[in-house]
């Protein structure tokens, strides 16, 4: 009588668990606009959640150590002028967001680390380029003040945040709505996905398709995508049945040859495809393919019957893939590895209510004392609800296996050496004696000074009083009042909160 092998990983007994309750957010007005985002996202310091809002777009930003119920005048993030679509913290600075909107613009935003009074109004650079309202945001993963966004008018931009500028525009490349795009893990590529059924691998920096494939799936619904280990692509969508699918691409299998010069191909007389083509370092290759497996997925899954699109979250260091559909109450999770079937269903956890959102905690915010691999904010439609998910282990000990080193918050790269060509891995950081979030560390946006460019050329006009009372040095002195005056009421309204927090526990202590 045979007996079934079970399959050996540390993760088979990963489970999932959401908090007690006065360790949730309460009374939050969560977005009700029809968007795929995940509306919610968080890091080591803060969670932030689109909101409800009145005239604009909003999101509330609370430390994580503020939890039970919201007040409802608790300062917001205001300042679009139509709904925010989409909000993404900056790997590298942990007091930095961006938020997308329907009012095609992008902003940036200083959060300070107390609570301010009022609500944020002045983002500290508005990015300015889509003509369409604008879906889809993403920092780059390794190099400082780099910005991706994408939007309605099929256009993917990249901006250079710390002066403002637009780095660069990829405009003939998707055909119709850009469903998601996610960066590879040193940020060299991106992976698209599009209304026109197609996941594209793009070079930004050369602005070339290096891979395309088109109908991974082959339903009418939306497909997101994203990268994972070595190269290989993890893809969620629906077969023409309308069943949820999942996916696993080897890039190579959508590119025979890696370099950017033209690829021919003939058909032997066994059938197999022969063909030539270059390396990335530009020498020429041969290959030999087998049609029946060229563009074959290396693990095709049906999972069940919904509507709902499937939001993938990749954790890096362990291989987990954990898929959240929006409007479902569940949470999937499967392990990635080299072996078959390559993708590893491992477990799901179950709630009663549907979520309307989701986010996801890097890494350096988990708690490694209680063997924590990964916390999610589960949006409902009142509240964010964290779950955390854990490895049962006897040993109090640090456990090495489950926390290699992570990415930490310091970037590889400056912008400028990025757009150069330069690639860098992330610089990672031990979580041997948990992560300590630094303090906050301002955004300085440079922008070029028209002043300093030279006039054009053509007859002078005469100097008036008005030319005098505006020449540059005059307009610097302003700008630096402005700019102390800022600084002053920055701390008077920091000055105003610890007041009325002192006021609150006095009031607390006498009833």
């Amino acid at each position: 009588m045979s007996r079934r092998v079970v399959r050996q990983s540390k993760f088979r007994h990963v489970f999932g668990q959401p908090v007690k309750a006065d360790q949730m957010y309460e009374d939050i007005r969560v977005s009700k606009v029809t968007c795929d985002s995940s509306f919610c996202a968080v890091n080591p310091k803060f969670v932030a959640i689109i909101v409800e809002s009145g005239g604009g777009g909003a999101f509330i930003v609370l430390p994580l150590a503020k939890t039970g119920r919201v007040d409802k005048n608790h300062p917001l993030v205001t300042g679009h002028t139509a709904p925010v679509l989409d909000i993404d913290w900056c790997p590298h600075n942990d007091n930095v967001i961006a938020s997308a909107s329907e009012d095609t613009t992008v902003m940036v935003w200083q959060i300070p680390d107390y609570v301010p009074v009022r609500n944020i109004t002045e983002p500290v650079v508005t990015l300015e380029g889509h003509s369409k309202r604008v879906s889809i945001i993403s920092w780059h993963p390794t190099a400082r003040n780099v910005l991706l966004s994408a939007g309605c008018d099929n256009l993917v931009i990249l901006w250079n945040v710390g002066t403002g500028e637009m780095l660069l525009a990829l405009d003939d490349m998707h055909t119709d709505l850009i469903y998601n795009v996610g960066w590879n893990r040193n940020g060299s590529l991106l992976v698209t996905t599009c209304k026109d059924k197609k996941v594209r691998v793009i070079d930004p920096r050369k602005q070339q398709i290096i891979a395309e494939k088109t109908k991974p799936h082959d339903g009418t619904r939306p497909i997101r995508a994203i990268f994972v280990a070595d190269g290989k692509i993890f893809t969620t969508g629906f077969s023409r049945m309308s069943e949820r699918q999942l996916g696993l691409w080897d890039l190579e299998r959508f590119a025979p040859h890696e370099g950017l010069r033209p690829v021919r191909a003939i058909f032997t007389r066994e059938g197999h495809i022969f063909t030539t083509g270059f390396t990335r370092m530009s020498q020429r290759e041969l290959g030999l393919w087998d049609p029946n497996n060229f563009e074959e997925p290396i693990a095709l899954q049906e999972m069940d019957t919904s509507n709902g699109v499937l939001l993938p979250f990749y954790d890096a260091d362990s291989s987990i893939v954990y898929l959240c559909g929006k409007g479902d109450s569940s949470i999937r999770y499967f392990e990635i590895t080299d072996e078959a079937p390559y993708v590893h269903y491992l477990n799901t956890y179950s709630s009663k209510e549907p979520q309307r959102g989701m986010g996801f905690m890097p890494k350096r915010g988990l708690d490694v004392s209680k063997c924590e691999i990964a916390r999610f904010f589960k949006l409902h439609e009142r509240k964010c609800e964290p779950i955390v998910m854990t490895v049962p282990r006897k040993s109090d000990l640090f456990q090495d296996d489950l926390y290699p080193d992570t990415p930490g918050p310091e970037p590889a790269l400056e912008a400028d050496e990025w757009l150069s060509g330069k690639d860098a891995e992330p610089i990672l950081i031990s979580l041997r004696d948990g992560y300590v979030p630094i303090k906050n560390r301002e955004l300085k946006v440079v922008k070029k000074n028209i002043l300093d460019s030279k006039p054009p050329p053509g007859p002078r006009r005469s100097h008036s009083t008005c030319d005098s009372d505006f020449s540059q040095p005059a307009l610097e002195e302003v700008l630096e009042e402005i700019r102390a005056l800022k600084e002053t009421v920055q701390a008077q309204e920091k000055r105003i909160s610890d007041l009325e927090n002192k006021l609150g526990q006095f009031t607390n202590g006498t009833d």
